[in-house]
């Protein structure tokens, strides 16, 4: 351990003293984030956490190996959770019962289980959770939530949400986690559709009104895989909510072209609107008429900030709001192994940690599954032929 120096951040300001819990990878993010509020003298800085030390942080940091550590030499009023899937819980657990808050990077559990003990230690604790869902901070969300809210786009047909990814080897190499759907028996569940595309459903769950757990009525899933790992790569979800709105997120990481920005679309009697998260641009159509607008995002740690200091501010991404998208884990961890794409649909471009797959016109099915709300089956996607079809069906509400 490397203790904090006689100045510098973890010694700035008089505000709640917060630490950093996983700063590799997009943790690093947080790091910086948390850097940033105590430049400002809203923080103080008092630690970071991880096996590996970072290979730079701000000075006057302490850093310890992990969170057992840290706890036991530096009082701290918010950790930053930013670690494998699997580890969520257990730290997240540790940290609010050592009387701080914690801000969850998203997944926040790996099943319903996970997820109720989680929810049963905050109501103990009477501790504060905020998920990661940066998209719980994007004002065009919001404002798209209250679009559909209004009826201002008239009766839902429906919410579509695409996302056509490239990642190559190297992704999928990044952690012993990465890709599995289970590691030394405990539930990681690192598919496309419940990590990276995570942000899709849970907006559009979000948009709908329908983000708590007991608001998910079925969800069925369709999954596949190029890659040779676990999890899925390539995969179609459809959820039913209790408001009776269908809700399809279709995703691939074996996407041909470059990121593509992901995008909720919602299908109205009135009109049409596309949002699209990760630079909160949203565009509506009402009456033939398209209006685009940029929208600014809030930060959820701010966000956590205000709601320690005023309890009567909601947080914007707090866990219970993420039962609905829990439910969307559970059903893939409960379905069958996701189904390997046959090998003459995948083409193969790059070499060593830069190889990658490339799915047969998986681009136009996803953005079809969007727009016609329907399964990758139901459209005849020539990987998702009835006897190469993985479906689960999950009505345990």
């Amino acid at each position: 351990m490397t203790g904090p120096g006689p100045a510098g951040l973890a010694s700035a300001g008089s505000g709640p003293r917060v630490a950093v819990v996983g700063v590799h990878g997009h943790g690093a993010s947080h790091v910086r984030n948390v850097a940033r509020l105590a430049a400002a003298g809203r923080v103080r800085f008092a630690a970071v956490a991880d096996p590996h030390p970072p290979d730079h942080r701000p000075e006057g940091v302490a850093s310890f190996a992990d969170l057992p550590s840290l706890l036991a030499a530096t009082p701290v009023d918010v950790v930053v959770i930013c670690t494998p899937i699997q580890t969520h819980v257990p730290l997240a657990e540790l940290a609010l019962r050592s009387g701080a808050d914690v801000l969850l990077e998203k997944p926040p559990t790996a099943s319903l289980v996970e997820f109720e003990q989680l929810s049963s230690v905050l109501a103990e604790t009477g501790r504060s959770c905020q998920v990661g869902f940066q998209v719980a901070g994007s004002r065009a969300a919001r404002t798209l939530a209250s679009l559909v809210a209004d009826g201002r786009l008239g009766e839902l047909r429906g919410i579509g949400a695409v996302g056509a990814w490239v990642r190559t080897a190297e992704y999928w190499q990044r952690a012993r986690w990465a890709g599995r759907r289970s590691l030394d028996g405990i539930a990681v569940v690192d598919g496309a559709v419940t990590n990276p595309f995570a942000h899709a459903t849970a907006a559009a769950l979000m948009v709908d009104g329908s983000a708590r757990a007991d608001q998910v009525v079925s969800v069925e899933t369709e999954l596949f895989r190029a890659n040779p790992i676990e999890a899925d790569d390539t995969s179609a979800v459809r959820t039913v909510t209790s408001r009776g709105t269908t809700v399809v997120t279709a995703v691939t990481l074996c996407a041909d072209l470059p990121d593509a920005e992901p995008m909720v679309i919602v299908h109205g009697s009135e009109g049409r609107a596309v949002l699209r998260y990760p630079s909160d641009r949203l565009e509506v159509t009402i009456g033939g008429r398209t209006t685009t607008t940029q929208y600014e995002r809030d930060d959820l740690l701010e966000n956590l900030l205000d709601h320690r200091a005023d309890p009567d501010l909601p947080l914007l991404a707090p866990l219970s709001e993420t039962g609905g998208f829990t439910r969307v884990v559970e059903a893939v961890r409960v379905a069958p192994p996701p189904s390997e794409i046959p090998a003459e649909l995948v083409r193969w471009e790059g070499e060593g940690p830069q190889r990658r797959p490339i799915v047969l016109e998986v681009e136009k099915s996803v953005t079809q599954a969007a727009e016609d709300l329907a399964l990758f089956s139901e459209l005849g996607a020539p990987w998702a032929c009835k006897n190469n079809r993985t479906t689960k069906r999950s009505t345990d509400r």
